[in-house]
């Protein structure tokens, strides 16, 4: 099986702690999927680092900040400071890199193409957020035949409200996808079966 490492949106709007979008432990996060990029990378698989970003008028974005009907403030502007790479992040120099411009990193990037085309069935899902990006990817991934690995703690989410915090979305999170769309694991229990 040939893999594919998906590094999805490690940018600083989610590891800045004055961004309404930090999320606590980005820390152990980011170690655990500079884990995993450098495991593959040994192992001779693709990475993929994937970015999100918008035009500044918004004119990217589909429902992104409308999805409710109502307009929303436009998030991700490209060459804003927040769309930056997290500086701990480390991503091979073979690394491909793709820009996306909705939760799925399917859509509109080409990359099931991109994969396909160098005969990769598994996907190995990392990146921020857990719920939105990262889940929407693996679902997505799910359903155009690749087999989808989660390394859950290689994922990161802000707290939704007091119940709905950063824990409980990933348990749900994790329990869904365990239930009929990927393989949920530790990373270390991931660099464990990959041989890393």
């Amino acid at each position: 099986m040939a893999r594919a490492i998906l590094v999805i949106d490690v940018q600083k709007i989610y590891t800045d702690p004055s961004s309404p979008l930090y999320c606590v432990g980005n820390d152990e996060t980011i170690a655990n999927i500079n884990a995993v990029t450098s495991s593959a990378e040994a192992a001779g698989d693709l990475v993929v680092r994937i970015r999100h970003m918008h035009r500044a008028d918004g004119s990217d974005a589909g429902r992104m900040f409308d999805f409710s009907g109502e307009p929303g403030e436009i998030g991700f502007v490209t060459g804003s400071n927040e769309v930056e790479d997290d500086p701990r992040l480390m991503i091979p120099a073979s690394a491909l890199t793709i820009t996306k411009q909705r939760y799925s990193a399917f859509v509109g990037t080409g990359l099931d193409r991109m994969l396909k085309g160098r005969s990769i069935d598994t996907i190995v899902v990392t990146g921020f957020m857990t719920n939105f990006c990262c889940e929407a990817t693996a679902r997505h991934g799910h359903d155009l035949d690749f087999f989808v690995d989660f390394p859950i703690d290689a994922t990161g989410c802000p707290a939704l409200s007091e119940a709905a915090t950063p824990e409980a979305i990933k348990a749900s999170t994790a329990a869904t996808l365990a239930a009929g769309f990927a393989a949920v694991m530790t990373t270390a229990a991931w660099l464990e079966g990959s041989g890393g």
